[in-house]
């Protein structure tokens, strides 16, 4: 009786440790992901407003390609961590490696549909007759290096899943240097315009993929770990990933769904949407960081039999998602007065964000434990269920957004509807932590 209150502050700490160890790397490489696309839009926006327009077609159209595919780094990150638990390295190594497989087959079979009807997708997304040109020619050439986005997403589950955030965190960071400089020599220095900008990107993205595979290979054949494509591995990892996409598609349709609504209250409506939902998505950012941890950290517990070990780590999690949302609530609330001028001089578009971004700051808390929940459930291999928490919440949410005009409220409603949309999904999720059949044990679920 007198020793346990000792191991639970003891417990805690080594939570701690491992959470933020895991946590603070991850959330430099997530930050360093968008600042891809704004050193391209740097650069390329000293072309010209058509070039600068193009740019923003394409980008759009390779970040859903590339987002939609990201269950490839969570369902790794999940299948891996079981692995480590359960003491298999080799087996754990190549549990990645079909991950990476087929990456590489999703990579090759994007770029097929991609190249042939690219001008048709600019055209879609709505790009003006000035602008579609280069929409095009950026689309083309970005699509190449789409093979090695996924090799990249898949090596980082990985490498999440044998505990590791620090090689990801570095290899982000490399790949932003090194993708700002080939940007600003290929198109300033050898004249390729906005095709090196293209280019640049692609012979970045391929590097980043080349080190991670070099990280992959070296830990392979230390661990004596097939290389060679395994039908049936790829094939499981396929299956894995499909109610992750289901997940995936779910939370995209919601978005857009907002941004649809948005457009329709007016100009002033959408462009505060679009202030507010940068700054909602770089809070994301930091509150995935512990969601990654808690993937990586749940599925090395069950993988290693330990329930208990994995209870005591979401409770953990859960207290430092609610702590870091109630902190980043807080910094939105005494930064709005210096936050909404950065992005606009407008006062109606300051007057119509303003609101909701109140209600942005205290949905901070509801956030952090969606998130982390989320990570945990992912961590467990639970993607049916997410799929279908997933699919509820945007039964819930679509009506509660389309709404909206008719009964008025604007952006402020619209985003009273978001809330709404994070609390369902914490009470789908609650509900399945609290029922314990997530807790499946064993190297494979």
């Amino acid at each position: 009786m007198t020793q346990a209150p000792a191991r639970r502050p003891a417990s805690r700490r080594r939570h701690d440790r491992e959470i933020a160890a895991l946590a603070v790397p991850a959330f430099g490489a997530l930050v360093a992901e968008p600042l891809f696309v704004m050193a391209d839009s740097a650069i390329v926006g000293h072309l010209g407003t058509a070039q600068l327009a193009g740019l923003g077609v394409a980008s759009a159209l390779l970040t859903t390609a590339v987002s939609v595919f990201v269950f490839l780094a969570y369902a790794t990150t999940a299948a891996v961590a079981r692995r480590v638990g359960a003491g298999d390295l080799q087996a754990a190594i190549r549990q990645g490696m079909d991950g990476i497989w087929l990456a590489l087959l999703l990579g090759a079979a994007v770029i097929a549909i991609t190249l042939p009807t690219a001008p048709a997708l600019v055209d879609v997304f709505g790009a003006s007759p000035t602008a579609a040109p280069y929409a095009t020619t950026y689309l083309r050439i970005s699509a190449l290096g789409i093979p090695a986005m996924l090799v990249v997403l898949a090596s980082t589950g990985v490498l999440r899943g044998l505990q590791d955030t620090k090689t990801p965190l570095y290899v982000a960071v490399a790949g932003f240097v090194a993708n700002a400089a080939l940007n600003a020599g290929l198109v300033y220095g050898a004249g390729l315009g906005i095709a090196g900008s293209a280019w640049g990107t692609v012979i970045a993205q391929c590097g980043m993929a080349a080190v991670y595979l070099g990280v992959v290979v070296r830990g392979a054949r230390r661990h004596g770990a097939s290389l060679r494509p395994d039908a049936a591995g790829i094939r499981a990892s396929a299956q894995a990933g499909v109610p992750l996409l289901v997940r995936t598609l779910s939370l995209r349709a919601i978005l857009m769904t907002a941004t649809a609504v948005a457009a329709r209250l007016g100009d002033a409506d959408i462009a505060a949407h679009q202030i507010i939902l940068s700054l909602w998505t770089l809070l994301a950012f930091a509150l995935d960081a512990i969601a990654i941890a808690g993937q990586a950290i749940i599925g090395r517990f069950l993988g290693a039999g330990d329930t208990e070990g994995a209870r005591e780590a979401c409770r953990r999690m859960v207290q430092w998602g609610t702590a870091v949302g109630v902190v980043l609530g807080l910094l939105v609330i005494v930064a709005r007065p210096v936050f909404l001028p950065l992005f606009t001089a407008d006062p109606t578009v300051k007057d119509t964000a303003l609101p909701a971004l109140l209600l942005v700051a205290l949905s901070q808390p509801i956030c952090g434990v969606v998130f982390v929940l989320d990570g945990v459930l992912m961590g467990a291999g639970d993607g049916p269920y997410l799929a279908a928490a997933m699919l509820v919440t945007l039964a819930v949410f679509v009506p509660a957004a389309l709404l909206v005009p008719v009964f008025g409220g604007g952006l402020t409603a619209l985003w009273g509807a978001m809330t709404l949309m994070m609390t369902v999904r914490l009470l789908t999720l609650w509900l399945r932590t609290r029922s314990g059949r997530w807790l499946v044990t064993g190297a494979t679920r």
